[in-house]
């Protein structure tokens, strides 16, 4: 068990959406939160938001999570503000889909990529030695559905969450040799009701709904608290995965019998702004 009361805790893109109600969520359990955006501005206004709430001093930083050297610079920062984390959350993400891959800029294929992926292992790099050192600490990677199951208009944001639950599984893999003391926990949710996801859709919202956020975050600091390895929702997810086994026509069939390729055919999204975009 994790013990949130007395922990550090550092949440990427904690500046809104699900990574703003798990810092306001971990603040509210007793921890102190640091958090790291490219928004500084934003991450500072929810500091304050758990400084009010529970009296403590929490922490912001702004940083560019696809640059390694600044990730490195500000986790030297973090140390030095509110000491090695007990909990690292790779929450930050992006989305650039909605349209077909020949549609989708280069720039925001390497964004998304930069963002969803090579994060995920600048931040863990950054942080997880100290962890390792003294065989305690958990390390959560916010995944998706579409990490699971193939998402047509997608590709790009589908691949990266692919990745992220290879990354997931294979530190898993590394840390039960290496520091068993030390988790991980991968999160799976579908389409969540952030702008994030504005103008997505659901053919059967009694199966797969649209998730509400506040939801998804306390499921998260649970899964934290518990130790839990593995978050899926809805759990109804967890039955698209076996149907790999399938032969490829009837899987297909099945994906499509649900909508799923259907989802993203509305969808609106926040496109990055120009100063995140590579040039």
């Amino acid at each position: 068990m994790t013990d949130i009361r007395s922990s550090t805790v550092v949440i990427t893109g904690g500046a809104s959406g699900i990574g703003r109600l798990m810092a306001l969520g971990f603040a509210a359990r007793g921890a102190t939160v640091a958090i790291l955006d490219v928004n500084l501005e934003g991450a500072r206004i929810v500091a304050k938001e758990m400084q009010a709430a529970t009296g403590r001093e929490h922490a912001a930083f702004e940083v560019d999570i696809t640059d390694r050297y600044a990730v490195a610079a500000v986790a030297d920062q973090v140390r030095e503000a509110v000491g090695d984390p007990d909990v690292v959350v790779n929450n930050a993400g992006i989305i650039s889909g909605g349209a077909p891959l020949l549609e989708t800029p280069d720039e925001l294929i390497e964004l998304t990529m930069g963002v969803n992926v090579l994060a995920l292992f600048w931040v863990t790099k950054a942080f997880l030695p100290a962890m390792v050192a003294r065989d305690r600490g958990h390390v959560v990677t916010i995944a998706s559905a579409s990490g699971m199951v193939g998402v047509s208009r997608l590709v790009e944001y589908s691949a990266s969450k692919h990745a992220a639950i290879g990354f997931d599984e294979s530190l898993r893999m590394e840390l039960a040799e290496l520091a068993p003391g030390v988790r991980t926990t991968i999160v799976n949710p579908f389409y969540i009701d952030t702008g994030m996801f504005d103008g997505v859709a659901t053919k059967v919202p009694w199966l797969l709904p649209i998730l509400d956020a506040q939801h998804v975050a306390d499921r998260v600091i649970d899964a934290v608290a518990t130790d839990r390895r593995r978050v899926t929702l809805p759990r109804a997810v967890n039955l698209l995965y076996p149907a790999h086994f399938l032969p490829v026509r009837v899987f297909d069939r099945i994906v499509n019998a649900l909508g799923v390729n259907d989802t993203m055919r509305e969808f609106k999204g926040r496109v990055p702004p120009e100063s995140q975009v590579p040039s």
